[in-house]
């Protein structure tokens, strides 16, 4: 009978892209992919560090798996736990220490060791493996060189860069991701164009600093003699992947607004493929919180970068990250915040209530720890500035016509349909049911600040990846 596996999946777009290298090993493995857990061969738990809760979510799924385990143990059935990701990089061996249930636990930089992995502890019993740093092999350095199992046919990540080299105060990637370590642009272009010979229209470039991309290669070509500038080169990438044909969006995530350049806007507005959408971090909008979250500008300057981006750029859209409640954070400083919240007009924004990440520098910070009845009061009150600039911002696209690609049925009711705009928005509109991946023209005629409603104009190409039939199915 078939091996069967179950991938959960917490965190953000990077292991996203890990879990669908993990499955495409699984799967050149001769496993297929469930989404019941009793009939699972194998849970893999692919798991994220950023926030406080990433633990509690762990180790309560462990606890559930650790039941079933036992359950098809009875059963005379056999049931491999896989821990992979950023907890279980920083982890590392507390986790079989805390659920000696689990078979395998891999870093992130031996995502390509997890078939090999299972298979030697169904010989010699639970394993930890956790590599310090990226292998010099490309194949074992970036996820994107090995096999996957993509969730869309239509859509793609592309990782075009691992690790940071940053030293923000409250983030453990550096820790857990390692150094910078940009990957050739060659090699990114090659996969762009496979990507787009399958069928793929939409590439995500996934990086955890994107526009320093390349910066690491030039040092290394300086060093080697040769005589180049040492400057990021995503502005030459994105137009390199944008003119590809049969790829139609490029989108990235994420930049930093330090080392944001006006050849990237330059490169944005003069590529058709690249969408006008800049998701741009300001995580505090004061000077001093800033400053003791080592982030490398001010206020005044972020905004500053993002005029010379909507200059630029046509019809630009503008989402960030914003922390609540950082080590230190008075009223005056949080006051700052709305205030540069507000005057960016955000389309959307993810905002967080610090989390004290063992292993960073703000989790020593415990004397300057906020009141949390304060944090959650500026949250509500951070909320609110930003509903009113995306609602504002949805509002002016009543009446226009958005092309979207077409994400499926609404989970709500299917006889409506989801769609995303170049914009990165969600729009629902009622539609005889279209293939995924489809493109089509869509009135937008309500909108809230979460999504948009419309109706449909007019089908304009159909998706070119091929429906995949199941050998089961035959």
């Amino acid at each position: 009978m078939t091996k069967r596996y179950l991938m959960r999946t917490y965190g953000c777009q990077m292991n996203e892209h890990d879990s669908e290298r993990i499955a495409g090993l699984l799967e050149a493995d001769g496993y297929s992919a469930t989404s019941d857990e009793a009939d699972a061969d194998v849970v893999v738990l692919n798991t994220c560090c950023i926030r406080e809760n990433a633990d509690n979510k762990l180790y309560g799924a462990l606890g559930n798996l650790k039941v079933l385990k036992e359950q098809k143990k009875e059963q005379n059935q056999d049931l491999q736990i896989v821990v992979g990701g950023c907890l279980a990089q920083k982890d590392r061996d507390l986790i079989q220490q805390r659920a000696g249930h689990v078979d395998v636990v891999l870093g992130t930089h031996n995502v390509h060791r997890a078939a090999e992995l299972m298979s030697e502890a169904k010989l010699n019993g639970p394993i930890t493996e956790i590599w310090e740093e990226a292998a010099l092999d490309e194949a074992e350095a970036f996820p994107s060189a090995l096999p996957v199992k993509r969730n869309s046919d239509y859509s793609a990540w592309l990782t075009i860069q691992i690790g940071c080299d940053n030293s923000c105060a409250f983030c453990i990637v550096p820790s857990v991701r390692g150094v910078e370590i940009s990957r050739p642009v060659s090699d990114i272009v090659d996969e762009a164009r496979r990507l787009a010979d399958s069928g793929v229209s939409e590439i995500t470039l996934l990086g955890q600093n994107v526009n320093s991309y390349g910066r690491d290669l030039a040092l290394a070509a300086r060093k080697s003699g040769e005589q180049v500038r040492v400057r990021p080169m995503f502005a030459q990438l994105l137009r390199e992947v944008g003119s590809l044909d049969g790829i139609e969006r490029v989108r990235f995530t994420s930049p930093h607004p330090k080392d944001m350049t006006p050849d990237v806007y330059e490169a944005m507005a003069e590529t058709p493929a690249c969408v006008p959408h800049l998701h741009f971090p300001l995580q505090a909008g004061s000077d001093r919180v800033l400053k003791r979250m080592h982030r490398g500008y001010t206020g005044e300057r972020f905004l500053e970068k993002i005029e010379q981006a909507r200059e630029t750029i046509d019809d630009l859209a503008v989402t960030t990250d914003i922390i609540v409640g950082f080590p230190g954070e008075t009223e005056e400083d949080f006051v700052r915040t709305l205030e540069v919240a507000a005057a960016a007009e955000f389309d959307s924004a993810y905002t967080f209530v610090f989390s004290p990440r063992p292993g960073t520098e703000a989790a020593e910070m415990v004397d300057d720890f906020c009141d949390p009845d304060e944090v959650h009061e500026r949250y509500e009150r951070l909320r609110t500035v930003i509903r009113r600039s995306a609602l504002m911002k949805h509002q002016a696209r009543v009446g226009r016509t958005e092309e979207v690609i077409v994400e499926g049925p609404s989970k709500k009711d299917l006889a409506v349909l989801t769609g995303r705009t170049v914009h990165n928005k969600l729009i629902h509109f009622p539609s005889d049911p279209l293939k995924i991946g489809t493109f089509a023209n869509v009135t937008v005629t309500e909108a809230s600040y979460q999504f948009l409603l419309g109706e449909l104009v007019e089908v304009t190409r159909k998706p070119r990846h091929r429906t995949k039939i199941s050998v089961t199915a035959l």
